[in-house]
């Protein structure tokens, strides 16, 4: 699995990956795109990638569709989005709208905001295959 930091550089309109991300003394923007890492990551045997758009992450305003989809149309293992879900109806649209294979959260479930049985069902009753436990 390799995870993949991006951040979406609105004076240029790319994604860049960003390195060194849990020390914001230490983070820097790489030299690669984020597509174009996707697809190297790929070609050197990654079997899944967690895209966390930091942008998003935090927000909880809806994880980045539109970066999610173009990602998603060159990536071709399991794609896991990470970064801005703030109601169930943002891990729907992940997986409705951006085709992601997985949808991870943390502050929703760490404050309680979403129950993790509840977003089950609920994906469930959307048609969004679920592992139920």
């Amino acid at each position: 699995v390799v995870g993949i930091d991006t951040w979406y550089d609105a004076a240029t309109g790319k994604f860049h990956v960003n390195q060194y991300t849990g020390d914001e003394s230490r983070t820097r923007v790489t030299q690669w795109e984020t597509l174009d890492w996707v697809q190297e990551v790929q070609k050197r045997g990654a079997g899944e990638i967690v895209l966390n758009m930091m942008n998003q992450d935090g927000v909880r305003n809806g994880y980045d569709l539109e970066q999610l989809k173009k990602v998603r149309a060159v990536c071709h293992v399991p794609l896991i989005a990470s970064g801005g879900a703030g109601t169930m109806e943002h891990f729907l649209e992940a997986f409705r709208d951006a085709n992601v294979d997985g949808a991870l959260a943390a502050s929703v479930f760490h404050k309680q905001i979403i129950n993790i049985g509840e977003l089950k069902t609920y994906l469930a009753d959307q048609g969004v295959e679920i592992r139920v436990c």
